[in-house]
């Protein structure tokens, strides 16, 4: 019999809320602690910069029990997902166990060798201790804003200048008729370069370290991408973990065709988005930077640069004077307003030195079985964490292993040593093997979410039958048939 758990969800994003359900469908008290005011994580209108979308198609951006709506469009806008989230949390009664407001500002293991811990959450300025039996955490890797201060600022915010975290960006028509600069090469960056031109900027320059290689929605002006990038045809040409020597000799053998493949992809999109053109051609072979990192083409980025309504300027900021910003490369750039599009950290601040010290190594890698669980953190897992293409499906996946895994009830629930080695396996595979793979401390799944998939699965006891094997080596994962798979697991409910 499994005992009924209370438990503290930390984060009410698209993670925390597949987490809630997951722990709520399997009988467990849930509550969950949200520090802003409202649910969504980066979909919260309040963060969200204007015309921002999802880099993923909508089939593959959902939850296994509700698509998203017929109307929306393959991409859908930021306010769509928002609403689709809102949506999704209301469906399944998780509103009412959302305390917004709420930030964790502690925890400790629970006193007398008691499991669980104990939180400290502050709200309305009040802190006090709350006792959880288990905790979900559930921040994922865009939680905490990175901050750059350069020298001169002050002077130039004196000055009337402005610098702001991408994330503040949420109004369009502050940058009419301002000199603005973006700094950094993501999509957001991209994004807001596109959005500030659109919107009457005077002048819009983005600056970058290094090109990075980028996906347009149609490869070729025909095929949608995820026919390309979420496929395992196209995932088997990676060399993965774990591989057995009829795999290493496959690859071996087939590495001249899954060269040209790669290149023929990037003479393709040099091509396509004018590459030599603009000078955005990256010197890095395409096939060792896919990962999580790899931004989506904004519509309209390449077309701009091309014809001089965005400047590409290749280095950072320096520093700052009165209506300048100065770069590495020495170019001064009239400037009213600056962008720093320079993403987030990741991180459990909130946890416990002596933990945190088993959670993350030196490097910045983290210790994480499944990318979700640490045998050196009882009571404890990460949702969202196993960050990949396909973001829902990846984190409501991790949360039906997490429940499980919490409750003794994985079908193949390992021991503490076979925890603790395949994590050892999987630094040793992503530091020496595969180091794009490092990218977000190493909690991203991307391109082999198939194989995290198909592992979590078979961890739950999930029976995958696949109607069509060859057919489906070349479809992107299907929602519709995960929930299936889900459901053949064996059932149970806490009491």
């Amino acid at each position: 019999m499994v005992d009924k758990k209370k438990v503290c969800v930390v984060g009410a994003g698209v993670s925390g809320l597949a987490a809630a359900h997951a722990f709520r469908q399997r009988g467990h008290d849930v509550e969950i602690v949200e520090r802003s005011n409202d649910l969504g994580g980066v979909w919260e209108p309040a963060r969200s910069y204007p015309d921002v979308q999802t880099q993923s198609p909508k089939d593959l951006y959902r939850y296994t029990s509700m698509a998203m709506p017929d109307d929306y469009p393959e991409w859908p806008k930021g306010t769509q997902v928002h609403a689709y989230l809102k949506s999704y949390a209301e469906r399944n009664g998780l509103v009412p166990l959302i305390r917004y407001g709420t930030k964790v500002v502690s925890m400790q293991r629970r006193a007398g060798g008691a499991k669980g811990w104990r939180m400290e959450l502050a709200s309305g300025g009040k802190t006090a201790s709350q006792d959880f039996d288990f905790v979900a955490v559930c921040t994922g890797n865009f939680s905490e804003k990175r901050e750059l201060v350069h020298p001169g600022q002050d002077d130039f915010t004196v000055a009337g200048g402005q610098v702001l975290h991408s994330s503040e960006y949420t109004d369009p028509a502050t940058v009419r008729g301002k000199r603005v600069v973006v700094l950094g090469f993501s999509k957001s960056a991209t994004d807001i370069a596109v959005n500030a031109v659109n919107s009457g900027a005077a002048d819009v320059t983005i600056v970058y370290l290094e090109p990075v290689w980028r996906i347009p929605y149609f490869i070729g002006g025909l095929i949608n991408f995820k026919r390309i990038l979420y496929v395992r045809a196209q995932e088997v040409m990676f060399p993965n973990w774990e591989k057995s020597v009829l795999t290493r000799l496959g690859h071996a053998l087939a590495k001249p065709f899954v060269w040209a493949n790669w290149r023929g992809l990037e003479s393709l999109l040099s091509i396509q988005l004018k590459l030599k053109k603009t000078g955005l051609r990256p010197k890095v072979p395409i096939e060792t930077s896919i990962n999580c990192s790899v931004p989506i083409v904004t519509p309209g980025f390449f077309d701009m640069v091309a014809d001089g309504r965005i400047k590409a300027i290749q280095g950072t900021i320096a520093a700052y004077e009165k209506g300048t910003v100065i770069l590495s490369g020495g170019e001064r750039v009239a400037a009213d307003m600056a962008i720093l599009a320079v993403g987030w950290k990741s991180g459990v601040p909130f946890l416990p030195e002596e933990y945190r010290r088993k959670l993350v190594e030196p490097d910045g890698q983290y210790r994480l079985y499944r990318v979700i669980a640490n045998p050196d953190l009882p009571d404890m897992g990460f949702v969202g964490f196993n960050s990949s293409f396909c973001t829902v499906l990846s984190a409501e996946l991790a949360a039906n292993w997490l429940v499980r895994y919490a409750d003794g009830k994985l079908g193949r629930q390992p021991t503490r040593q076979e925890m603790t080695d395949n994590i050892e396996m999987m630094l040793h595979w992503k530091r020496n093997e595969r180091p794009a793979a490092g990218v977000y401390g190493g909690l991203c799944v991307a391109p082999y979410h198939f194989k995290h998939f198909d592992e979590l699965l078979a961890d739950i006891g999930a029976t995958k039958r696949r109607r069509n094997p060859v057919a489906e080596n070349f479809a992107p994962p299907n929602a519709d048939a995960y929930a299936g798979y889900l459901k053949s697991a064996p059932d149970y409910r806490a009491a």
